[in-house]
């Protein structure tokens, strides 16, 4: 009876890995250092392919890489299309080392970098590149590289914030990169051009501008968060993942202080919320995954995408809109200046110093900090 019974597991669990091994993901994410809960980044992008797959019958799977590092990246590609990707998304600059790789090495599987562009280049103080080759910032056709315009998104909210009567501000990074730095020089810039038209004076020092080295949720952060808002910051846009969900946790035990939200409307996670810096994550991923299934694929290039595609904004929705003074109609008026050009938002440390000093501003320890 014992070998029939141990004869007969046997068997079944023959049949359950045959299954599994027929299994293929069409669409495949891979995670940076965050995962596909943490209310911004990661879970936006992933909920795009949801949605896609689902409407459309295609299956799909999210990988996460062991660790955060240029082999990890590569193994969890590997892994993808191993279990049947032809289609790779990886959101965040962190990837842009293993894509350009990847893209040569799977010519026929198409790739989606959204805040990134393809390079080689594993240390940018000694050029080091991952293969010993000359620097090489390729895009292959089979590469799409969608970079967002975050200072345009944080400068809105910077702004908005101000005019809203908030004249004590901070920033939490969560990792220094190129797009949480674009949001922080851009919520920088709208705090200072609306102080500026209202003529008050902005306190906004250095010691309240800090990349907390992580996307996760910590008592740390939390904890920072307090001693920030207890030394009379009213408001912290939060650029950090997870993490800000320590900054809302702070704000919620203490009276009249706010956060300001990153990459989605997140106003439904904390009535503590008092905007969001968003961009079109989900819609970019749809569409691209519409044109790819469409035979109407475009790579080899890399898109911007700002206010004058909707690709950066705050929401206006009615649970979302919590300013008290400040409208959506001097909102909108706002955004089609980005739109037309009258107002460009700086996106460097230099741009910013240049575009405080018109505003007749110097705060050089902050722009030291972005």
């Amino acid at each position: 009876m014992k070998k029939f019974f141990a004869l007969f597991i046997l068997l079944v669990a023959g049949f359950v890995l045959v299954g599994c091994a027929g299994k293929e993901y069409k669409i495949a994410m891979i995670t940076d250092s965050g995962d596909i809960d943490d209310r911004s980044f990661n879970q936006t992008t992933w909920e795009g392919i949801v949605a896609y797959g689902e409407e459309n019958d295609v299956t799909h799977k999210y990988y996460k890489p062991t660790e955060i590092s240029y082999n990890a990246y590569v193994a969890a590609i590997d892994l993808a299309i191993k279990n049947g990707a032809e289609i790779v998304v990886t959101p965040g600059y962190f990837f842009e080392q293993a894509i350009h790789f990847a893209q040569t090495k799977y010519p026929d599987i198409k790739f989606l970098l959204i805040d990134g562009s393809p390079n080689n280049v594993l240390d940018w103080d000694t050029m080091e590149t991952y293969d010993g080759s000359d620097p090489d910032f390729a895009i292959a056709p089979n590469t799409l590289s969608v970079i967002y315009q975050e200072e345009q998104s944080g400068f809105l909210a910077g702004y908005a914030t101000v005019k809203d009567g908030h004249d004590n501000l901070g920033f939490f990074g969560g990792i220094k990169v190129p797009a949480v730095q674009r949001f922080g020089i851009g919520w920088i810039a709208g705090a200072y051009l609306a102080a500026d038209e209202l003529d008050i004076d902005l306190t906004f020092t250095a010691d309240h501008y800090e990349y907390l080295n992580s996307f996760e949720a910590s008592d740390a952060s939390k904890n920072k968060a307090t001693t920030w808002f207890n030394s009379g910051v009213d408001v912290i846009h939060a650029a950090a993942g997870g993490a800000g969900n320590s900054a809302m946790t702070a704000a919620s035990t203490l009276t009249n202080k706010w956060v300001v939200g990153v990459d989605v409307d997140q106003s439904s996670q904390s009535e503590y919320v008092l905007t969001s810096a968003t961009k079109a994550l989900a819609r970019t991923v749809q569409e691209t995954l519409e044109a790819f299934y469409a035979n109407a694929w475009v790579g080899g290039i890399s898109k911007t995408s700002g206010a004058e595609d909707f690709g950066v904004e705050l929401p206006i929705n009615e649970d979302a809109w919590r300013f008290s003074t400040f409208t959506v109609a001097e909102y909108e008026a706002l955004f089609d200046k980005l739109v037309d050009g009258t107002i460009v938002v700086p996106k460097t440390g230099a741009e910013l110093e240049a575009f405080l000093a018109n505003l007749g501003i110097t705060n050089a320890d902050l722009v030291a900090k972005v």
